[in-house]
Formats: structure tokens, C-alpha cells, sequence
């Protein structure tokens, strides 16, 4: 069973860090309540002139722990699971840019 790193490169406009900084913190206290989450990380780029300013790892110990983390997320534009968490890099509001991916480790 490979863990699934969720790593999501974001756009954070001048003004809005504060918010961003509050909306992962919010989501990595509701991640914390779900079986299978293991960590996540915020980065800040060290040149503010980055596309990306911001990039958030979440850990999540399985595929099968992840997807029932997302559940009915991957099937509507707002990204909204069951618990009415906008998931999927969703849940920060605009003008904030979220570019989502998903990882396994293959090698370190």
C-alpha cells in the first residue's frame, strides 16, 4: 500500500496570505479528523515573484484513504464531499489559484 502525497501549487495574490494560511489550517484540522490522514506541510516560496507562493503537501496513507477523504468531491465542479468540505484544492476562495495534484512516491 503506496501513500498518496496531495501536492497543491498556489497562486496567492498580495493582501490574501492571511486567508490562505486560515483556510489550510481549517482544512488540515477537518483532515485530521479522518482515518488515513498521516501530515501535511505549507510551504511559502522564498522569492515572492513565484508563480506558485504557496505549496501544501497532505499525506494521506493509502489511495483508499484518500478517496474516502475526497468521496463525492471528484463529482461536481465545486469539489464538495459529503461532509460539505470543497475538496480537491476547492476551498480557497478567489481571487486565490489552486493547481491540485496527486503523487505516489516511486522512489527516495
Amino acid at each position: 500500500m503506496s501513500q498518496v502525497h496531495v501536492i497543491n501549487a498556489i497562486e496567492v495574490p498580495e493582501g490574501m496570505e492571511s486567508v490562505a494560511i486560515e483556510v489550510r489550517e481549517q482544512y488540515v484540522e477537518y483532515f485530521r479528523t479522518l482515518p488515513g490522514f498521516v501530515g501535511s506541510t505549507f510551504y511559502r516560496a522564498l522569492d515572492t515573484s513565484s508563480a506558485y507562493t504557496y505549496i501544501n503537501v497532505v499525506i494521506w496513507e493509502s489511495r483508499a484513504a484518500f478517496a474516502a477523504a475526497v468521496n463525492a468531491g471528484f463529482d461536481n465542479l465545486d469539489g464538495e464531499n459529503r461532509d460539505g468540505m470543497r475538496v480537491l484544492g476547492r476551498g480557497f476562495p478567489a481571487p486565490i489559484v489552486v493547481h491540485p495534484g496527486r503523487y505516489e512516491i516511486i522512489a527516495s
